[in-house]
């Protein structure tokens, strides 16, 4: 009887020691690596960001260079649409953005993470970042022919002297 005390005893022991030990583990990618308490600070990524990478980058990638194979757009050069009259609107219209599972503010906001770090270069001085209640007004009118809203963008675009791909 004292053995088999004995045997609860250890199993109790060891199955304590491995909780205590699961709780200085992280799972990452399938294995488990160690916390370390003097790991250097990561920078966090913002909201937007991650659900760009989310909903955005499985067709744009993760930098915005889009694809050419796919016909999906650089949004390195987004701010340019902003140059043109009626682009504004137009980039928050398309079926990606729509369609993307974000509420009106997470759109807001995503797009003024594009703007900010990945077309950072292209976006106009006067511009004004986006708001939820600016995104709700575009999604009450739907795009219906996006090739054609694109190709007269494109014209305009042509008109003065910018160049929207």
């Amino acid at each position: 009887m004292r053995r088999l005390h004995v045997l609860a005893a250890v199993a109790v022991l060891l199955h304590a020691g491995a909780a205590v030990a699961q709780e200085a583990q992280n799972t990452t990618l399938g294995r488990q690596v160690m916390a370390r308490p003097d790991a250097p600070a990561v920078v966090a990524t913002t909201q937007a960001r991650s659900q760009f990478v989310l909903h955005c980058a499985g067709c744009h990638g993760v930098d915005g260079a889009g694809s050419t194979l796919g016909n999906v757009p650089d949004m390195r050069r987004l701010g340019d649409f902003l140059r043109v009259p009626g682009g504004r609107a137009f980039i928050v219209s398309v079926p990606g953005v729509m369609g993307s599972g974000l509420d009106d503010a997470q759109v807001a906001a995503v797009t003024n993470w594009v703007l900010a770090t990945l077309a950072r270069d292209s976006v106009p001085g006067d511009h004004r970042p986006f708001d939820a209640a600016e995104i709700a007004r575009a999604r009450s009118a739907p795009l219906v022919d996006v090739a054609a809203a694109r190709g007269a963008l494109q014209q305009r675009a042509a008109a003065l002297g910018i160049r929207i791909d």
